[in-house]
């Protein structure tokens, strides 16, 4: 109780969950990823760095990213678990993707499959995930 007032405070769960960083925790439960669409990593064959090529498998989360790009004002770069860039989503794939990151939506993508299609050419499927709070 509250002696300058009168009144008796009590606690309410919702706002205990605030506190310590269990905000993180109770909202992680509310959050789903929706199948928007399955693509291919396009530019594969152009990464400076190939190694990255060795460290990805199946079902791993990728990050998408919009870039400022000349040759393409939609683009959206394909990176690693750990940064590293491994092309674009197509640009034919693109325009609708690159409007919801622009309107603040988080999209990533999963490794689907990975065919190498030579010695310095792999092709890497991923699916494109919307991620909803």
């Amino acid at each position: 109780m509250d002696e300058s007032t009168g009144l008796t405070i009590h606690k309410s769960e919702a706002v205990a969950l605030t506190q310590n960083g269990g905000l993180a925790k109770a909202i992680k439960p509310l959050t789903k990823e929706i199948h928007l669409f399955d693509t291919y990593v396009a530019g594969v064959s152009y990464l400076k760095d190939k190694t990255v090529l060795q460290e990805i498998k199946i079902k791993d989360r990728l990050t998408l990213q919009r870039e400022d790009n000349k040759f393409d004002d939609k683009a959206i770069v394909v990176l690693s678990s750990d940064g590293k860039k491994l092309g674009y989503v197509p640009e034919k794939d693109n325009i609708i993707f690159s409007r919801l990151m622009d309107a603040g939506k988080l999209l990533v993508a999963y490794i689907i499959e990975i065919k190498k299609r030579s010695i310095d050419y792999q092709q890497i499927s991923i699916g494109i995930y919307l991620v909803d709070f």
